[in-house]
């Protein structure tokens, strides 16, 4: 009776012990994490200032990055199946990770196959996008279309598909943070619709200021 006793809490806390041993992080993938400052992804992927393109600089700061893993030396063939990552940074945090596998690597794949090789690793997806009957159904839509999700309240991962390219890829992204990321995007294209004048002005000014130079330095070596 006292056996009994102890396995019933003991069974229960195992139960419920189980799904929390088997929650997935859908911040990380790989090496790295969503939240992680530009200069620990530059580390990482051995690029320096140089390689970040800055997409917008105000009044919040995007920035990218692309990254290509290295093949092993020697190698006649790529040894990873992805073919390139491109980090997202907004204010220097990393908030979303394209990931573009390579195409000869999921030739003659399935979305299903992928899903199947994906759960592996993240669990089963929140949801799945049926694939339609033919691809000639699909045109020449060279839009993402998502395979199947990944999630919690936090996170999102979703496998998706380019149609008429016949590639796929993966999406990683803070939920919070990509929301900023599209409020900040309406700002900085406000601002730089604001600021258009001004540069145009300082641009043709430039121009005007540098055609003078010219002038003046032809003025003085001109000879009929």
């Amino acid at each position: 009776m006292k056996f009994i006793r102890f396995l019933v809490p003991a069974l229960t806390a195992l139960l419920f012990g189980v799904p929390i041993l088997r929650a997935q992080d859908f911040s990380k993938y790989r090496d790295f994490s969503l939240g992680t400052n530009l200069t620990t992804v530059l580390k990482r992927t051995e690029k320096k200032l140089a390689d970040v393109n800055t997409t917008h600089g105000a009044p919040a700061v995007f920035q990218e990055v692309t990254w290509w893993p290295p093949s092993p030396p020697g190698a006649y063939s790529r040894s990873d199946s992805v073919e390139h990552v491109l980090f997202y940074f907004l204010n220097g945090e990393l908030y979303k990770i394209a990931v573009t596998y390579d195409q000869s690597s999921t030739e003659g794949l399935t979305a299903e196959d992928l899903i199947r090789t994906i759960s592996a690793k993240y669990g089963p997806p929140s949801s799945v996008v049926p694939e339609p009957a033919s691809t000639l159904q699909m045109g020449y839509d060279m839009q993402q279309k998502t395979a199947a999700s990944w999630q919690d309240s936090q996170y999102c991962l979703n496998l998706v598909r380019i149609a008429s390219a016949n590639r796929f890829g993966l999406l990683i992204y803070s939920k919070r943070v990509n929301s900023e990321a599209e409020l900040a995007l309406l700002e900085a294209a406000k601002f730089e619709k604001e600021q258009a004048p001004v540069r145009e002005a300082e641009r043709q000014k430039k121009e005007t200021d540098a055609l003078e130079l010219t002038r003046q330095q032809n003025q003085k070596s001109f000879r009929p």
